[in-house]
């Protein structure tokens, strides 16, 4: 689908400081370090702009690839992805999938994750895996387990006599357990058939998921919804040695 992107250009020029993209031939007024300085703005907005370019041919190649894929999976659900970017300048690091109004599903990129990605095939593994959460129905899956670890953990403090507001407590607690183990399963599903679409898409995912290696390993954190990095990047592995050779 045609999606609605923002400005994209506009707005990752503005993340680096709205500079020109060509560095003066001669020293300008300031000596040395003006120079230095204009010679750095120039180096971040080609950078900028290489990142546009960069997202701009992975949405190209990569939709098409996650919609096929997901009307082969699951066609009794919408596979018409929308791709949207947050401009947000304190969005930070991120991508996610959700619906959009419509009912279509949506996968969401922050400018801060756009300008981290070192290459297209950081940006095609992160989109396959957003899209693969939409396939596999993690959403809806996700709400129903939060629900079902609310009312068993409400039942034992009940159970055990506690009062209103225990209980209430109880029910929160189990909702966020019940949430982390599903989290984490879900994110390893969704690496494995993001690895099948960027795959698909003509990328490599074992160069993509090396993203995740440049972050504090998010599995150290309590209660963590994902799963440590290497777990991460052996799905990865497994995967790709189940496609064969390409």
């Amino acid at each position: 689908m045609l999606r609605p992107l923002l400005p994209v250009l506009a707005a990752v020029l503005a993340l680096a400081g709205c500079v020109s993209g060509v560095a003066p031939t001669a020293p300008p007024p300031g000596g040395v370090e003006a120079a230095a300085a204009a010679e750095t703005e120039a180096e971040l907005a080609a950078r900028a702009r290489q990142a546009v370019l960069n997202f701009d041919e992975v949405v190209t190649r990569v939709e098409p690839v996650a919609e096929q894929v997901c009307r082969e999976e699951t066609p009794d659900q919408p596979c018409d992805f929308v791709i949207y970017v947050d401009r947000a300048p304190d969005s930070g690091v991120n991508a996610f999938h959700t619906l959009d109004p419509q009912g279509q599903p949506a996968i969401i990129f922050t400018l801060g994750l756009i300008a981290e990605a070192r290459n297209t095939d950081e940006l095609a593994f992160i989109m396959g895996h957003e899209a693969a959460h939409h396939i596999a129905r993690h959403l809806p899956l996700g709400q129903r387990r939060a629900v079902e670890g609310a009312e068993a953990f409400a039942r034992i403090a009940q159970a055990r006599g506690a009062g209103a507001a225990q209980i209430d407590e109880a029910a929160q607690l189990g909702a966020l357990v019940a949430s982390r183990e599903f989290g984490q399963q879900a994110e390893l599903e969704a690496d494995a058939i993001g690895t099948i679409i960027a795959a698909r898409a003509g990328y490599d995912p074992l160069r993509g998921a090396a993203f995740f290696t440049r972050f504090p390993d998010p599995a150290r954190a309590f209660l963590s919804t994902h799963p440590t990095n290497a777990a991460r990047i052996g799905v990865v592995r497994r995967t790709l040695a189940a496609l064969g050779p390409s």
